[in-house]
């Protein structure tokens, strides 16, 4: 995101007639909360899992999937983090501005002169495919009077970034051979270690095995692989065997797991709350129709809760007449269609609910949760789309500060 377009970051217990840059109250229509501390104790409990012999690196692109890259990477510090991952050259570069001086790896393509003479201005370390790009940045650094790091990606599988698996080790001996530039790691991305062991396919473990055939050659070759990764947050979860001298976790960070079978023994606290206040109650009559198409008829005298927040802000149009919010531990069901700014809940079941009410779209409100997969399985989509479509208008409230 550009400065313009950046959510507006605001202290939970500042004033927030003082903190919101637009001059308007953060709480006055819809927010996200994210909570620093469960970040810092989600990277301790990871850090647990893979031991002394590993070390974690926080992915935070997509700004932090939505909760805020600087703030989460300043928490993943607090818990133990090494090391960071973003998608962009302008990701790595807000974190550097910020003031984050662990290393950053670009996990996306950099192939052009000048996104890599940037990478060495800002000591980020992007990932190669192959020699042309290795050899831009020899040319880049050289005379520079520091060698500049890079990582190799090899595609074990994904047929997506990296090169062919087969060709790691003479990649690895040619850059070696460049002075100019460091093999700082040799990394590979897992497709489908969500999945059920028994229901990939064998692709997971065929994958670690091309990896392993890689490193393999290396050795054969006394040639050095610097840091080797493979596993994302569900094959952090799924093996040990997969954690080699790095993970590379993102989804777990956040509090949650990348499919319901893997990690039920580590403790993961969402990080996110989602909030919105009621801004008008009407009574109406049964038979009514409600929003845009009438997609909602009541059955009964009703009482519907309009509240201050729509598809504009990140819930999609999907979830009309499928979800639900929490109101003092209670589920109230949104009906009709969700509108760009607003949406509908019959409230007629919650007598307590008035204007200006807040409401708990995704979270934890008494003993009831309301969880990001809830709403991408209704969606047919996955919890990484929910938690990275939260628009710039929602402000963002840091709790739980950990520093």
């Amino acid at each position: 995101m550009t400065q313009a377009t950046k959510p507006h970051w605001i202290p939970a217990g500042d004033d927030p007639e003082q903190g919101w840059e637009q001059g308007g109250l953060a709480r006055q229509r819809a927010w996200v909360e994210v909570n620093e501390q469960a970040i810092s104790t989600n990277v301790r409990s990871i850090c647990s899992r893979i031991g002394s012999r590993s070390r974690l690196m926080a992915v935070v692109k997509a700004d932090g999937y939505g909760h805020g890259a600087v703030t989460v990477a300043q928490a993943a510090q607090v818990g133990g983090a090494h090391s960071f991952g973003v998608a962009t050259l302008a990701e790595g570069i807000e974190l550097r501005r910020a003031g984050i001086e662990s290393p950053i790896l670009v996990l996306g393509s950099l192939s052009q002169a000048e996104e890599l003479r940037a990478c060495l201005r800002w000591q980020l370390m992007p990932t190669v495919s192959g020699m042309r790009e290795a050899l831009l940045c020899q040319n880049l650094a050289s005379g520079s009077g520091r060698p500049m790091p890079l990582q190799l990606k090899l595609d074990t599988g994904m047929a997506r970034l990296g090169a062919p698996w087969q060709e790691g080790p003479r990649l690895v001996a040619a850059i070696q051979a460049l002075e100019a530039v460091e093999l700082a790691g040799v990394y590979s991305h897992l497709a489908s270690a969500d999945l059920p062991s028994g229901a990939d396919d064998g692709l997971t473990a065929q994958q670690q095995q091309r990896f392993e055939q890689v490193l393999s050659g290396l050795a054969d070759q006394d040639l050095e692989a610097g840091c080797r990764h493979l596993a994302n947050s569900a094959g952090m979860l799924r093996s040990r065997a997969l954690h080699y001298d790095m993970v590379r976790v993102g989804l777990a960070l956040y509090g949650h797991r990348p499919a319901a079978h893997l990690g039920t023994a580590l403790s993961m606290e969402p990080a996110m709350q989602l909030h919105a206040r009621v801004s008008l109650l009407r009574e109406v009559g049964s038979g009514v129709g409600v929003s845009y198409g009438h997609r909602f008829r009541t059955s009964r005298p009703s009482r519907l809760a309009v509240v201050s927040i729509g598809y504009a802000d990140g819930v999609p149009r999907q979830l009309s007449n499928q979800m639900e919010v929490l109101f003092e531990g209670q589920r109230l069901p949104q009906v009709g269609a969700i509108t760009m700014d607003q949406l509908v809940l019959d409230a007629t079941d919650a007598p307590g609910l008035d204007a200006g009410s807040v409401v708990t779209l995704l979270g934890r409100d008494g003993d009831q949760e309301i969880t990001p997969s809830d709403w991408s399985d209704r969606c047919g989509t996955i919890p990484w789309e929910i938690l990275c479509g939260f628009k710039h208008r929602l402000p963002r409230l840091s709790t739980g500060a950990t520093h």
